[in-house]
């Protein structure tokens, strides 16, 4: 997990500040008692040895640490420490950094050791410190045995930094003679080790908590102690975890371990598409019998409509029954308009390449199976026929046709046109696309991610009612079209961050993270 995403993903699931495991966390100082006693060791030997002093130990053993906390524990008013950079290699190059340490131009060693005892005629001492001095060639260490034998004119005492081989080409380049002190560094024993993660992942936020005792013991026994291995053997533990719980929220393995306020969004989703069926099951079964009747325009609805026409439908007398529509004065809303639950993408979604489709937007309403009936009813001009058949029919029928009934009709014109106009979608949705902004916005702002979806109407009935804070943008993964909707443009991950409490509780619920605007301007370019 090495790209972007991935360790976004691995912060915002965690809630880590920072990455707990990076090699160099400023601020960072973890020295245990086991390093006390060196360090001690390493400034008496400076005082009272004429020897190089070689501090060794495999990648990862703490020795930048090490070599930091000398130069801090120094008095600077009697010692003039110079460090040479990491990736020096050559000769040349280390003695023109010490040069420059020592404010001279000549960079020889006969000129260094010359500025060397003028120092110590005030009082001041010179330490030069070499971190990864495996790295220097042959030439670069003979120079480094020469300023350490030093003159008559002074010395310098001189720390190397390096690895266990290190010692075999100084003691070749010495001829036998004896030229330096050697220690080794120690591995942290297990409750250091417990101590070291803790210090950690205090700083980045969390504590140590996160890791079970199974895990920290197996953490120092795959690391050997070395701090360096620490460190990544922890971060790949914690990341294997991570993957495991989305793996186990996607429920591919038989059961969903998804967390509770995930099942209960999930629950609500299912219970609305099981109601929308049913309802969508009995606003369809109406339309039936109209069909069926389709050349008897409801004259059932009127006895006088049914006697005008005996001859034409003498098959039809067992009558069959009147068609009713309940509630047909108004169309029926469709279920959970207006409280329809997202399904929220997970903050670690994107590091995977997920995006959830199965959620539905609020949209609106759209009876169209309420709006058959008024049709035939607004067709049937029932009034007209109505005094014809009244000398007709024998004085038995008399009773019988209520004059109020054809008065039913007259309101049925009312919901044809509360059903027919569909409201258009809102301009803010169709220009909440806007590619353009996020091209505009400085990469180093924030946007809280909320939300993706392979449907562009889903995100577009989400901005709608969201409001202008909303944007979306588009990006192709797994070869199909994503719609990834944001939240609003932050200065610092800190000000996105405490947005997420002003989102709707359903959007909330799926823990928006925050990302880099770069971040989404390279997928775009993608």
């Amino acid at each position: 997990m090495t790209s972007l995403h991935a360790d976004e993903a691995f912060l915002a699931h965690y809630q880590f500040s920072h990455d707990p495991f990076a090699p160099r966390v400023p601020g960072f100082k973890f020295f245990p008692a086991q390093r006390k006693p060196v360090l001690g060791q390493l400034h008496h030997l400076a005082r009272y040895s004429q020897l190089l002093l070689a501090v060794v130990g495999p990648e990862g053993s703490g020795k930048t640490l090490l070599r930091q906390a000398l130069v801090a524990s120094t008095n600077k008013q009697a010692v003039q420490s110079i460090v040479v950079a990491q990736g020096v290699t050559g000769s040349e190059a280390l003695l023109r950094q010490v040069a420059q340490g020592l404010s001279i131009a000549q960079a020889d060693v006969r000129s260094i050791l010359a500025q060397v005892g003028q120092l110590a005629l005030t009082g001041q001492e010179v330490y030069l410190l070499v971190d990864d001095a495996d790295q220097l060639d042959d030439a670069a260490l003979k120079s480094v045995l020469a300023l350490a034998a030093g003159n008559a004119e002074g010395r310098p005492h001189i720390f190397l930094f390096a690895e266990q081989d290190l010692l075999a080409r100084l003691e070749a380049l010495a001829g036998g003679e004896e030229c330096y002190h050697a220690i080794e560094l120690q591995p942290y024993a297990e409750e250091e080790t417990r101590d070291y993660l803790a210090q950690r992942l205090n700083g980045a936020g969390q504590s140590i908590d996160l890791l079970t005792e199974e895990q920290i013991e197996d953490i120092h026994v795959r690391a050997q102690g070395w701090p360096g291995a620490i460190n990544h053997e922890a971060r790949e533990l914690l990341v294997e975890q991570m993957l495991a719980q989305r793996s186990a929220g996607r429920g591919t393995g038989g059961g969903f371990a998804l967390p509770k306020k995930h099942l209960l969004a999930l629950a609500v989703v299912l219970v609305g598409v099981a109601a929308a069926w049913f309802m969508q099951g009995r606003e369809s079964a109406p339309p039936a019998p109209v069909a069926s009747n389709s050349s008897l325009p409801l004259q059932s609805s009127t006895p006088a409509a049914e006697a005008e026409e005996p001859a034409q439908a003498p098959a039809t007398e067992s009558r069959a029954p009147a068609i009713e529509f309940a509630g047909a004065s108004q169309p029926l809303p469709l279920p959970l308009v207006g409280e329809s639950q997202s399904v929220i993408r997970q903050p670690l979604a994107e590091a995977a390449g997920e995006e959830l489709d199965n959620f539905e937007p609020p949209a609106s309403p759209e009876p169209s199976t309420v709006t058959l009936p008024s049709a035939p009813i607004a067709a049937a001009p029932a009034p007209a026929p109505a005094p014809a058949p009244a000398p007709a029919p024998a004085p038995a029928q008399q009773p019988e046709p209520a004059t109020p009934k054809p008065a039913t009709p007259a309101p049925a014109p009312a919901p044809a046109p509360a059903a027919t106009p569909k409201p258009a979608p809102a301009t803010a949705a169709a220009n909440a696309h806007a590619g353009s902004w996020y091209a505009q916005q400085p990469a180093s702002r924030y946007a809280l991610q909320v939300v993706g979806s392979r449907s562009e109407a889903n995100i577009q009935a989400l901005v709608r009612e969201g409001g202008s804070e909303y944007r979306y943008f588009k990006k192709v993964h797994q070869g199909q079209p994503l719609y990834v909707l944001t939240y609003g443009s932050f200065a610092s991950r800190d000000a996105a961050q405490a947005a997420v409490k002003t989102l709707p509780a359903k959007l909330q619920a799926g823990k928006p993270w925050p990302r880099t605007l770069g971040s989404i301007q390279q997928e775009m370019s993608r």
